[in-house]
């Protein structure tokens, strides 16, 4: 391999993601990694989750659709709220339970898809421009180890299991996966959003892609924040040593 191959291969290589079920500490961990002085690199942190709320990365026309639809549903919710009578009520039960075409739906579906690896491919393409630059691109979350279980249970939609081949196919893989592991217990405690069993369920999946993936690791994210901070930036430089190498 030439100096310059070697060279883009480097940096290029400067990918980590940060799993763990909701309440395991990925945001916070990775915005103190962003810190300047807590690595030898330069650091950006790219949100690669599915919850449209908290990306602050997001395609012109994505965030056109979302602001149509909540327009649209402030004004049905206006709409109903002076509508009385059983009437009305008829009116929304029939529009919550009515049945779709199956042609339509498959066709919602479909594109609901496509506008999702978009938006996929497009964060995925800022992270190369950082990394072009010069920065260790953290991941928060990653949509390869979100499906990764993909299609495990037989009632996952069809869409779905379409999603999730394509993205352990085609989808760049980060250099390294550390998981933030922590009984549900303790992140149903920081973060009550999920069930203690659904969220023990995603930290067995998380700790079973850590144990098959060359190079993941664990860290417990049961100890004090700048511990566990500490101890993420210990395992990235173990695992990555060129992100000491380099600058913007």
């Amino acid at each position: 391999m030439s100096a310059v191959r070697r060279a883009w291969a480097v940096r290029f290589g400067r990918t980590v993601a940060l799993l763990g079920p909701d309440g395991a500490g990925k945001s916070t961990v990775s915005r103190l990694l962003e810190e300047p002085g807590t690595l030898p690199c330069p650091v950006k942190v790219i949100y690669m989750g599915v919850n449209p709320d908290v990306a602050s990365l997001m395609l012109p026309t994505t965030r056109l659709a979302r602001a149509l639809r909540r327009a649209i549903a402030r004004r049905q919710k206006t709409r109903h709220s002076h509508q009385a009578g059983p009437a009305a009520g008829e009116r929304q039960g029939s529009l919550r339970t009515g049945m779709r075409p199956t042609a339509l739906g498959v066709a919602k579906d479909a594109a609901r898809l496509g506008t999702w690896v978009l938006e996929e491919w497009y964060r995925q393409s800022v992270a190369w421009l950082y990394l072009a630059r010069g920065y260790l691109v953290v991941y928060d979350r990653h949509f390869v180890a979100d499906y990764h279980h993909t299609g495990r249970s037989p009632d996952t939609p069809t869409m779905a299991r379409v999603h999730g081949w394509l993205l352990r196919r085609a989808f760049p893989r980060p250099a390294l996966l550390v998981c933030l592991d922590a009984p549900a217990a303790v992140v149903y405690a920081r973060k009550r959003e999920d069930s203690v069993e659904w969220l023990e369920q995603r930290r067995a999946d998380y700790l079973q892609l850590a144990a098959s993936t060359p190079g993941a690791a664990v860290v417990d994210a049961t100890a004090p924040v700048p511990e566990v901070v500490a101890a993420v930036a210990s395992v990235i430089c173990t695992h990555l040593p060129m992100c000491g190498t380099g600058g913007r």
